[in-house]
């Protein structure tokens, strides 16, 4: 497939406009693609090892091909890389690399390292460009596009960051190739989220080619990945700065965050994972509160379980996490207003909206019940 062949997503932000350009190969021709966004021929590579070992190569010969000097550091993989000890190595980095205000940086790899080079670019010198190269299907489908940067507080998940969309973003699927199994499906999570907050056809569709798309339909992946940047361009263009409907992006992310926050950011929990969790908590919620049906939630957890996702808290390894752990972790959430908790629930498959009325009892009594279920 020739670049003619890629598929390309508008992000519509006026002055901060971009482009999603999806398709396989594009790694090969990275260097092409980002010269135009650069100001001199030098730019600086953030990436973590297990990308490194699989593509980093791959990327440097695609800049040297187009006469792009660069520097490259090299991460620790995981989660705990988004901490405030990694970013200030990644700054110190890029001053050492002499970055400068008018340059731009490459965020090659997954979510963690896309929040993080991203919120380094957003701070260094008061704001540099950056480009994203997602490597993992959910930076592909999710955390590359929309401009959140963040790192992890010990308070909770992405509770330090700032704004700062990207010049361009390439989603080479031909990338998705190497991911282990558990990531790819930690990645579908995301995926499915688009389907279950706002498009219930798309959520019928993937119901019925993931299997497709887990073996590799490289058809399939395109138009997965492309629905789900559609998607979220279309949110981001109306609400960059989540003040209203980009909230929605969060179904079932405040469980999820709490989750990952009462695990301490390991392996234990992937973040897509407690997206399926948190998910299948929200639709749970609401249909023990009769806010939606059961048949919902019920067939939202049967696709989510039929990946090989988590779906229940007593689906994570190790000690369960208590109740008073998560109810903290969760009014230590970033959507939260005035004290109040702010969950993003559910009507129906494809209708989610946001929801500021529960109380500390309810959620109390629904986790309790979580808690105990066998």
């Amino acid at each position: 497939m020739n670049s003619a062949d890629n598929i390309v997503v508008p992000v519509d932000l006026g002055e901060r406009a971009y482009d999603i350009l999806i398709g396989p190969g594009l790694l090969a021709d990275a260097g092409d693609l980002i010269s135009p966004f650069l100001a001199r021929a030098k730019t600086a590579i953030i990436t973590d090892t297990n990308v490194a070992s699989h593509h980093l190569q791959a990327l440097q010969s695609a800049l040297d091909a187009a006469s792009i000097s660069h520097e490259t550091l090299v991460l620790p993989a995981g989660e705990a890389t988004k901490s405030q000890v990694h970013l200030f190595e990644a700054t110190d980095f890029l001053l050492a690399a002499g970055i400068e205000r008018n340059d731009t940086i490459i965020a090659f790899g997954g979510g963690v390292i896309g929040d993080l080079a991203g919120f380094a670019a957003a701070i260094l010198r008061r704001g540099v460009n950056f480009v994203q190269i997602p490597t993992s299907l959910l930076a592909q489908v999710d955390s590359s596009v929309g401009g959140k940067t963040a790192i992890n507080a010990s308070a909770g998940k992405n509770l330090i960051g700032a704004f700062h969309q990207p010049v361009v973003v390439l989603a080479d699927t031909a990338l998705l190739d190497t991911l282990p199994p558990r990531e790819m499906r930690a990645g579908y999570g995301e995926v499915a989220k688009y389907g279950l907050l706002g498009d219930a056809e798309f959520f019928t569709w993937l119901e019925e080619n993931a299997p497709a798309f887990f073996a590799g339909d490289m058809q399939i992946r395109m138009r997965t990945v492309e629905t789900c940047c559609k998607m979220k361009a279309d949110i981001v263009a109306k609400d960059e700065k989540e003040s209203g409907v980009r909230a929605l992006l969060n179904l079932g992310h405040t469980f999820g965050h709490a989750l990952e926050a009462a695990t301490g950011y390991s392996e234990r929990l992937l973040h897509g994972e407690g997206v399926a969790i948190g998910m299948s908590m929200a639709f749970r919620f609401c249909a023990q509160n009769g806010g939606c049906k059961t048949a919902d939630a019920n067939r939202a957890e049967t696709h989510l379980k039929s990946i090989g996702l988590p779906t229940r808290i007593q689906d994570i390894p190790g000690a369960t996490p208590q109740e008073d752990t998560l109810v903290n972790a969760m009014y230590q959430d970033k959507k939260a207003q005035g004290g109040k908790l702010t969950f993003i629930l559910a009507r129906a498959i494809g209708d989610a909206y946001l929801n500021r009325d529960v109380t500390e009892e309810e959620l109390r009594a629904f986790l309790k019940n979580e808690l105990s279920a066998p």
